[in-house]
């Protein structure tokens, strides 16, 4: 009995180490999620509908029973350094926003090596494109559509939400997005000194049109800018910049800094096993539900 119960705890621990090892870190946090409830009152909608023209897909999520009420849209792109991610690695996320009341818009987008900057932030604004023209068949009202991202994520939102150009060129409307919520973003990092940057950015013949802060703007939608003082891949620094140069133009910016949160830790606390790291799904919720309420944006 007891080499039956020395075999067995082998097992377990070796299934363990193969899912701690080989499964990539978002994967494990919606797995956990699923595990502690996560999907308990939402629904997926959508798995893998494809949108533009280079073969990307998105899924959707949405309150269970959300009725013919149309609802509030989050479009989230996930980080990874633009060369890695995927969209189902950040269930945890579409389940999270989706149980606060959000039809939430997950995209998958191009990445280095096979693509450089811009081809990324163009992949999201044919995801809006996308949104634009279905989201209402989702119970999504694209009167009142907000952008979210982390990491190289955020970056996107940032983009979409202050080059104006995406959004003319994939929606023919400068002010379709109507907040954002950058989580952990670099906006501001020329000189490229990561790999990660020069790979993605290096190439580019105009370096600092590749910055976000770059086209801060007075007509700026609201913005939430997160960071954590504990971050060492995205230094705060990014979210300061932006912030005082929004502020500066007189555009409505919330600031969030979460002290000890590392870069990875600011998105694990969508996670519900990992919500008590950090207010970051509470502030994200009361920001965007107040902003997509003004109907002055």
């Amino acid at each position: 009995m007891i080499r039956g119960a020395v075999i067995t705890l082998i097992v377990l621990m070796s299934a363990f180490a193969l899912w701690f090892f080989l499964v990539p870190g978002p994967n494990k946090l919606s797995q956990l999620d699923g595990l502690a409830g996560g999907g308990s009152s939402v629904e997926q909608v959508v798995e893998g509908a494809g949108f533009g023209t280079h073969g990307q897909k998105l899924d959707v999520w949405r309150p269970s029973g959300s009725g013919a009420k149309k609802l509030p849209v989050v479009v989230f792109f996930y980080g990874g350094g633009w060369h890695d991610g995927t969209r189902q690695g950040y269930v945890f996320v579409g389940r999270a926003l989706a149980a606060q009341g959000f039809v939430v818009v997950v995209p998958d987008y191009r990445k280095v090596p096979d693509v450089r900057f811009p081809a990324f932030v163009a992949d999201g604004a044919e995801a809006m494109r996308w949104v634009r023209d279905h989201i209402g068949a989702y119970g999504g009202d694209p009167s009142r559509v907000a952008v979210m991202g982390h990491s190289a994520g955020a970056y996107i939102a940032a983009m979409l939400t202050l080059d104006t150009r995406y959004l003319v060129a994939s929606c023919a409307d400068p002010h379709f997005i109507k907040a954002a919520v950058g989580l952990s973003g670099p906006y501001d990092f020329y000189p490229f000194t990561t790999a990660n940057s020069r790979n993605a950015f290096g190439a580019f013949p105009t370096p600092k049109d590749t910055q976000p802060i770059s086209y801060a703007r007075a007509d700026a939608p609201p913005m939430l800018l997160v960071t954590s003082t504990a971050d060492t891949t995205v230094k705060p620094r990014n979210a300061i910049a932006l912030r005082d140069k929004l502020k500066a133009l007189g555009v409505r910016v919330e600031f969030r800094d979460y002290p000890g949160l590392s870069h990875e830790e600011v998105a694990m606390a969508f996670s519900k096993p990992f919500r008590s790291k950090g207010p970051v799904l509470a502030d994200s919720v009361a920001f965007l539900k107040a902003a997509l309420t003004d109907r002055k944006h």
